[in-house]
This record gives structure tokens, C-alpha cells and sequence, in this order.
């Protein structure tokens, strides 16, 4: 069973995988309470799936 978006294609946007872990949880506690994910169509119907897919498109990113 293949993870879409893959862990490899997601570091390549956020490198620690503890912030990468961090930022979704968050996102998916906000899309939890609002349901308005930032990207149009989303392959997932959970909302860590869905916060994982905004973070691969550059929708979400941490500030340094």
C-alpha cells in the first residue's frame, strides 16, 4: 500500500519530519473545525490526508 503524498516528497518541502508531523496535526485540527482545505481537489476525505496534500502542493510551510 503506497502513501499518497509520499514521506520523500514531503521532505522535500519541510526537512524534520517532527515539524512535518507538528504542522499537519495542527492543519488538521483547524480543517476539523472549518472543513475548507486549501487545495480544490483533494485525494483524501481525512483531514491529516488532506493537510499532508496542502503541505505537498506549497500550500502550507513552516516560517524560519
Amino acid at each position: 500500500m503506497m502513501l499518497e503524498p509520499s514521506i520523500d516528497s514531503l521532505q522535500k518541502r519541510i526537512k524534520s519530519k517532527y515539524s512535518l508531523v507538528t504542522l499537519s496535526a495542527r492543519r488538521a485540527r483547524q480543517l476539523s473545525e472549518t472543513n475548507q482545505p486549501l487545495v480544490e481537489k483533494s485525494k483524501s476525505h481525512k483531514f491529516v490526508g488532506m493537510a499532508l496534500e496542502e503541505i505537498e502542493a506549497g500550500k502550507l510551510y513552516i516560517e524560519n
